[in-house]
C-alpha cells in the first residue's frame, strides 16, 4: 500500500469517525439487547501471502465452535435477524476500522481471503493482494449478490467450498485486478460512494451491468494480459 493511499484511508476515517462511532455503539447495544454475547466475531484473514491478521466484525450468526470456510447457503440458517439487518446496511463491518488504523485493510481494495484459499491458489493471490485488502471493492460490489445467489444454492460447506472455489474465485480475481490496473484517488471515491449509496439504500444493492465476457482465469498460470478496460468501465460495472 502506498503512503498515499495510506493517508488517504486515515483522514477519510478520521472524517467521518463523528457518524461511524454512535452507529458503532448503537449497533452493540442493539446486539448485547437482541442477541447477547459475544458481540464480535473475529476471525484469520491475509492482508498478503504469508500475512495473516484478525479481521473484526459485529457478529451476525449464531456461534458454532466448528466453523470455518467461507460463508454460504449451509450458513443461512445460523443468521440472526438482527445480522441480517447488519449484513444489508454493511454494519456488521464497521470494527474494520481498527483494521484500517492498523494497516491491516485499507477503504477500498480486494476482499480479505482465507489463508486456505490463499494457499490453494497461490500465484494467483500473490497478484491480487498486491493491493491492501480492503473494506469494499470492485469485486464486491459487482460480484457479491451473484456469490451470495450461487452459494445459496449449497446445502453442505464440501459443496460450498467446491463452488466457491470453482465459480467465484476466479471473476472476483479478474475485478480485483482490474481495480489494480486504474487505482487511483478518485477510482476510491467513486467505490466508497457506491457502497454507501446502496447501504443506504439511495441505489440498487446488485450491479445492473456485468462485463459481457467471462474470460477463464486460470488459477495460477498467466494474468498478464490486459483486458483493454477503460476506467470508465468500473464506473459502469459498480
Amino acid at each position: 500500500m502506498t503512503w498515499k493511499k495510506r493517508i488517504f484511508d486515515l483522514a477519510f476515517l478520521l472524517a467521518i469517525s463523528w457518524m461511524v462511532v454512535p452507529v458503532l455503539l448503537y449497533a452493540l447495544v442493539l446486539l448485547r439487547w437482541r442477541d447477547r454475547s459475544p458481540l464480535f466475531y473475529v476471525s484469520e484473514r491475509m492482508r498478503a501471502p504469508g500475512q495473516p491478521f484478525l479481521f473484526w466484525k459485529l457478529r451476525t450468526m449464531r456461534p458454532d465452535p466448528g466453523d470455518s470456510g467461507v460463508s454460504g447457503g449451509h450458513k443461512t440458517a445460523r443468521l440472526t435477524p438482527t445480522g441480517r439487518l447488519l449484513r444489508r446496511t454493511r454494519g456488521d463491518e464497521l470494527p474494520q476500522a481498527w483494521n484500517i488504523i492498523r494497516g491491516d485493510l485499507s477503504l477500498v481494495g480486494p476482499r480479505a481471503p482465507l489463508r486456505l484459499y490463499v494457499e490453494a491458489f497461490p500465484e494467483l493471490y500473490a497478484r491480487v493482494l498486491r493491493a491492501r485488502p480492503g473494506i469494499t471493492g470492485l469485486a464486491t460490489l459487482v460480484y457479491s449478490q451473484h456469490e451470495q445467489k450461487l452459494l445459496a444454492q449449497c446445502s453442505t460447506p464440501a459443496e460450498t467450498d467446491a463452488t466457491y472455489r470453482r465459480r467465484c474465485i476466479p471473476y472476483k480475481a479478474r475485478l480485483d485486478l482490474l481495480y489494480q490496473r486504474h487505482a487511483s484517488v478518485r477510482t476510491d471515491l467513486w467505490l466508497i460512494a457506491v457502497t454507501a449509496g446502496r447501504a443506504f439504500g439511495l441505489l440498487p444493492r446488485h450491479s445492473r451491468r456485468l462485463p459481457r465476457r467471462r474470460r477463464k482465469i486460470p488459477m495460477g498460470g498467466d494474468l498478464r494480459r490486459r483486458d483493454g478496460t477503460h476506467a470508465s468501465r468500473l464506473y459502469a460495472l459498480a
